[in-house]
């Protein structure tokens, strides 16, 4: 057994032995589990990919006179000014007032909150338009000007949800294509969608959530953050493969992290065709190999990771609970899979190519002694399920 404290007075002293979730497979095999175990004190996982459930709070100061802002866009996209009179919070799905532009084809939406965000982070001015009734002590009634990250007071993401443990593979057996979060999908079951780091992915390497919980430390898109909560739809109670990895949605992270020291390379607006706007985001988490237990499970591979396949043509939107099977990570990333007999070629939303480069981020720093880990103030709920919205009358 090892313990924090342990492990980040090496880490202090720029002597930990830090491998990749990549690595560890192999240093693993070769080694042996025990031994691996005694000599490597941290395994880095990292995922990069749209995150919904994402958004800031911004505080934007005084103007002369004082203002209570009641209403605000930030480059014509709404934020929520329901909190004091000059902070707001940005949602990553907000769409620009009047998009989609082109009414043509409505579907193609250019522009909303994960775009301001990464304008934010990246430096760029965004414009600033507020509205309010005017009190005695806030008289002003409107603003607008332009504003940059650095005039910001704070700028703080909190995520309400990040980091799904595992997802669905979505395929359309319709007679058109569909445009869904996952891509677009082709009729008649020609391609399917997915989204994750597979074996890179944190909580696939932490299955049974005992490294990661409230208040471990994160890498979020290059600043210092960490858990604040377990995500929202956070479903524990799920099935599990024998090894047990969840087979679906299962767990997410509730993330949060200093926006003012944030990379823009990892946190970029995306428009999905059809269907929104969101924010795309790199997060990295440190496993610490406490016994051989952790190092274990953080050996999983993508052909041991399996995902449930759905029919987003018409299952899904029904919410009927059917299933066309489960399919591997090793499977899905090798460009198709195999659905009764039929090969259908495979596409992720997820970049497993920024999820090494994260990884190896993270690992650097660790090694250089420059983010040391902290243990969960609170662990996550072992058998936790998600409840679904009933459509019932006033009185029933």
């Amino acid at each position: 057994m090892k313990t924090y404290d342990e492990i980040n007075a090496k880490i202090e002293a720029k002597k930990a032995v830090v491998l990749t979730a990549e690595e560890i497979i192999g240093y693993a095999e070769k080694k042996g589990v025990e031994a691996a175990a005694r000599e490597v004190d941290v395994v880095t996982t990292a995922t990069f990919g749209p995150m919904c459930s994402s958004g800031c709070f911004l505080n934007f100061g005084h103007a002369r006179p004082r203002m209570r802002i009641t209403e605000a866009w930030l480059d014509d996209v709404a934020v929520y000014s329901g909190i004091a009179a000059v902070d707001a919070y940005l949602g990553a799905t907000q769409l620009r007032h009047n998009d989609p532009a082109n009414m043509d084809y409505p579907g193609e939406f250019r522009f909303g909150g994960g775009h301001v965000i990464e304008k934010l982070v990246a430096g760029e001015k965004v414009q600033l338009f507020a509205l309010s009734y005017g009190t005695d002590d806030y008289p002003r009634r409107e603003l607008r000007t332009w504003i940059t990250m650095d005039d910001l007071n704070q700028a703080v993401m909190v995520n309400p949800r990040n980091c799904y443990q595992n997802y669905n593979v979505a395929v359309n057996s319709s007679d058109r294509p569909i445009y869904t979060y996952l891509g677009m999908l082709k009729p008649g079951m020609r391609n399917a969608g997915y989204s994750s780091a597979g074996q890179l992915s944190p909580l696939l390497n932490d299955p049974l959530y005992r490294t990661i919980g409230v208040g471990t430390a994160v890498w979020l898109a290059g600043a210092w953050g960490h858990v604040y909560a377990p995500g929202t739809q956070f479903a524990s109670l799920c099935a599990r493969g024998p090894n047990d990895v969840p087979m679906e949605g299962a767990g997410t992270l509730a993330l949060t992290g200093d926006m003012k020291k944030m990379r823009s390379r990892f946190v970029r607006g995306v428009r999905l065709v059809g269907y929104g706007v969101s924010l795309a985001l790199g997060v990295g988490i440190p496993i610490p190999i406490l016994d051989e237990d952790v190092l274990r499970r953080t050996t999983v591979r993508d052909r041991d990771i399996f995902a449930t396949v759905i029919d987003y043509g018409k299952d899904y939107p029904e919410r009927n609970g059917k299933t066309l099977g489960r399919v591997s990570y090793e499977e899905l990333k090798s460009g198709e899979i195999n659905l009764g007999g039929v090969r259908v070629e495979t596409g992720s939303m997820s970049s497993y190519a920024m999820a090494q480069e994260i990884s190896q981020i993270l690992k650097d720093e660790i090694s250089r002694g420059e983010f040391l880990l902290s243990p969960p103030m609170r662990s996550f709920p072992p058998d936790q399920s998600m409840k679904s919205l009933e459509i019932r009358g006033r009185n029933s």
